[in-house]
């Protein structure tokens, strides 16, 4: 942010100090080196740097449990706690998304199996599982991010048994 505001300065005042007249000789903003973003080189061909992408949502989760445990959810299945599941308002049943604890930067990908939360301010119920996870169990409501997340395969979701 500072640095195009930099940039944008530094053009602004060149075009000001062409305006004066090319007499007055070279000014010091003149003299001054203008940096264009920086490439990186990948492979065959040059892109520029990736910026960070913006998350989908930003707010307050919580998370349900035992008290909906077995009772059916929007997409049909029943609820279970120990599944990393979520509820979300509007994003398509199925959807999965990276929820992030703002507070201690814990993640963890959780899918949208139903219509959720139903209290005002809140942006998504995540499981009892999710909410441990996250680090939020004890404490019931957590700032939290959400980002669409595709996930290439279905593999990358299976979950890697415990090899110990």
């Amino acid at each position: 942010m500072r640095r195009r505001l930099a940039e944008g300065l530094a053009v602004l005042l060149s075009i000001a100090s062409l305006g004066a007249g090319a007499a007055s000789g070279p000014s010091s903003l003149e003299a001054a080196k203008v940096t264009k973003p920086k490439a990186i080189q990948t492979g065959s061909h040059t892109a520029k740097k990736a910026k960070k992408p913006q998350p989908y949502q930003v707010g307050t989760a919580s998370w349900y449990g035992e008290y909906f445990q077995g009772k059916q959810t929007a997409s049909g299945e029943p609820y279970d706690m120990h599944d990393l599941t979520a509820a979300h308002p509007t994003l398509p049943l199925g959807t999965f998304v990276r929820v992030t604890n703002l507070r201690n930067g814990k993640a963890v990908i959780v899918r949208i199996n139903d219509r959720g939360p139903v209290v005002d301010g809140r942006i998504i119920d995540v499981s009892y599982n999710a909410a441990r996870v996250l680090g939020f169990k004890e404490r019931g409501l957590q700032k939290v991010r959400l980002d669409i997340y595709q996930p290439a395969t279905m593999a990358e979701l299976e979950p890697v048994a415990n090899l110990n």
